[in-house]
């Protein structure tokens, strides 16, 4: 093995290691025992397992990692660092589409909420990114205050309908992140936000150029079109699942594609699977730590990932400034 690999495989362990260490501590803690003497003689500590703390626990690495790679193509699509799909009204439209769904189609299935949720978020995304791309480029903190500003009115729009229809306590399970519901039969469907993240790595290479800008990429010789429309379907269909599933979860989108390119740099292929692995991690240590902090009460991992991610990101921005 050459020097260069072994400097690539060392951290690839290291963070293979770290993660298989919080897998194993999600499944273990909790109110209910399932420690290994308990284990090795009641079968009900196994249906808990498989039932409830295994599901939760792909749950939260299957969320985190697409969340974490939405946020980093839809850096790449809007050309800026400080914007994330919580930050440019994609889980807002989303948590819409569910809403509207619910309305429309009290009686329909989980798959075609999803289906509405991904169309509604397709389309606030394509609002933000077409004005994102209108506002000076030298003033990048434009982007993300016209995307919190944005985001905000689709949120209160929504939460409007949902308190003239009754629906309040719903539209707040979707705006709020968290994963003690999950049980089996409840998560599969973010398995399809794997499938996006191996889709945006195809790509990766492609996105990368169109991060340089419309006239760059076109020049380049890439369909500017079509990869924008591709980057806004991996964003739109990864919020939707996530919101659908388990509800907003903020700052994951923007703080772990921010970790990684900070170290790594810009190039796409390189940093998608360790932007996966630093989404799937920090999202699971924060439900970890939400299940610790008020035992054996629970903190949903949204509100812990509010305060870790806005630490983390005020360490970013006057890191990066200093």
């Amino acid at each position: 093995m050459t020097a260069i690999a072994a400097r690539l495989t060392r951290p690839g362990l290291a963070a293979g290691g770290a993660l298989a260490l919080l897998f194993v501590a999600s499944l273990v803690v909790g109110v209910g025992d399932v420690s290994l003497s308990r284990l090795t003689h009641d079968p009900e500590a196994w249906r808990l397992v498989f039932a409830s703390r295994l599901p939760r626990t792909l749950a939260a690495v299957l969320a985190g990692a697409g969340l974490a790679v939405a946020g980093l193509v839809m850096q790449a699509l809007a050309r800026n660092r400080f914007v994330e799909p919580t930050t440019a009204g994609t889980d807002q439209s989303a948590a819409a589409g569910v809403l509207l769904m619910t309305l429309l189609w009290p009686s329909s299935s989980l798959p075609v909420k999803t289906a509405g949720a991904a169309a509604a978020a397709l389309a606030g995304t394509s609002v933000f990114l077409a004005v994102a791309h209108r506002l000076p480029p030298n003033q990048p903190f434009l982007v993300p205050l016209f995307g919190l500003i944005y985001g905000a009115v689709l949120g209160s729009a929504a939460m409007f309908v949902a308190w003239q229809a009754d629906l309040i306590q719903f539209f707040e399970i979707w705006t709020r992140g968290e994963f003690s519901g999950v049980l089996r039969g409840r998560y599969e469907l973010l398995w399809l936000s794997a499938a996006m993240v191996a889709l945006a790595w195809w790509a990766a290479d492609r996105l990368t150029i169109l991060s340089l800008g419309r006239d760059v990429s076109i020049g380049l010789g890439l369909d500017y079109e079509a990869m924008m429309r591709l980057g806004l379907v991996i964003v739109s269909v990864v919020s939707a699942l996530t919101v659908v599933v388990v509800g907003m979860i903020p700052f994951v989108g923007l703080v772990a594609p921010n970790l990684v390119t900070r170290a790594l740099g810009d190039d796409l292929r390189r940093a998608a699977p360790w932007t996966a692995f630093a989404g799937a991690a920090l999202t699971l240590s924060c439900d970890i730590l939400g299940r610790i902090v008020r035992y054996p009460y629970e903190i949903p991992v949204g509100t812990i990932l509010g305060a870790v991610g806005a630490a983390l990101f005020l360490w970013l921005l006057f890191g990066r400034r200093a």
